[in-house]
């Protein structure tokens, strides 16, 4: 990773001159990837430099680099549009001396989290954006951050940190579904899950386990009541929605993957702002709204897809609850938007 060509060495991404000025969706992708990244730099800088273990600070210091590398890339990007360059956050936003907040063995399993929004966020932007030196921007960006999460999953995988996803037999035929109970969950005959719907489940899981270990670490450290509070209720949610799919799996005899709460300290200093840590909660619930639609899409089960509406309910109100403390607070930055027409209308000349 650390080998990568640095953006100034591709010349053959931001030397393509473009008539065409930014479309919506990649403004917002580019302001999304900017700020997101922004962020990762603080949080990153300060895991660096705690982390002991030496192959859990490469893979570290090899997203550290990444992230540095797609702000260059960005910045070049808006520089060539005299487009304004978002604030995101800053080095006021992280204190890199503050007391270690999580484990060693933590950073991995974040490392992994972090990095399956990364590739939600680019993997959706490459179909959308039109433009060749931005189509070509995402791609690398997908193409690098998979690269990531194998080198994560591969040093897990070594030190033993990650339960896979559960064995299930290999079919004997290839058959068809016959029955509308293939559909059941409440009455009458419930089938086994079938593949996906364990893989889905499975991701959850390990979704709602490292993102409790944060909240856990955010709730201890925050400086307000209001976000405390905040971190609490994100506890909350995601042990009720982590025992539930456990639950199912167990019913089916399956393995889930465990809980990491005894990876973070007990460290009640700050080593980033409120506002970090809010967005940085808001950001990632987010993307679990999305993981859930997902989820849904792939499962036929009535009782399991009817738990997944429910809990998305939950993470939208969550959702919007955290941004209406960051906008309270004046910390939420405006991402690009369209023209208020009716406001045009409105003003008087």
């Amino acid at each position: 990773m650390d080998e990568q060509m640095s953006p100034k060495e591709q010349p053959h991404i931001l030397d393509q001159h473009q008539n065409d000025k930014l479309t919506s969706a990649e403004q917002g992708k580019l302001w999304a990837t900017y700020v997101g990244n922004t962020m990762s730099v603080c949080v990153l800088s300060y895991m660096i430099n705690h982390v002991e273990d030496q192959e859990i600070k490469h893979v570290l210091q090899s997203t550290l680099h990444l992230s540095e590398q797609f702000l260059q890339t960005i910045k070049e990007i808006f520089a060539r549009e005299n487009y304004p360059i978002p604030t995101g956050f800053t080095k006021e936003d992280v204190d890199i001396a503050a007391p270690r907040l999580f484990e060693d063995d933590f950073y991995l399993h974040y490392l992994k989290y972090v990095a399956k929004a990364g590739i939600s966020l680019y993997g959706i932007a490459i179909p959308l954006v039109t433009r060749a030196d931005i189509r070509q921007f995402f791609t690398q960006c997908i193409d690098q951050t998979v690269d990531l999460i194998n080198q994560a999953t591969t040093v897990m995988l070594k030190k033993g940190l990650l339960i896979k996803p559960p064995y299930i037999p290999y079919p004997e035929t290839v058959d068809f579904i016959e029955k509308h109970s293939y559909h059941n969950g409440f009455f009458g005959r419930v089938r086994p899950l079938q593949a996906l719907e364990i893989t889905h489940l499975y991701d959850n899981l390990e979704n709602n386990a490292t993102s409790k270990a944060v909240l856990i670490g955010f709730s201890q450290v925050a400086t307000s009541n209001q976000a405390k509070a905040y971190f609490r209720r994100g506890i909350e949610i995601a042990t009720s929605h982590y025992d539930t799919f456990r639950s199912i799996m167990q019913d089916e005899g399956l393995t889930s993957p465990s809980i990491i709460d005894q990876l973070v300290t007990t460290s009640t200093t700050a080593p980033f702002s409120d506002r970090l840590m809010l967005f940085h909660k808001l950001d990632m619930y987010a993307v679990r709204i999305r993981a859930y639609g997902n989820a849904i899409s792939m499962c036929a089960r009535h009782d399991v897809v009817t738990k997944y509406a429910r809990f998305l309910v939950e993470v939208g109100n969550y959702v919007e609850d955290g941004s209406n403390i960051l906008i309270d607070n004046g910390w939420l930055e405006q991402p690009p938007q369209a023209i208020d027409r009716k406001a045009l209308a409105s003003n008087k000349h």
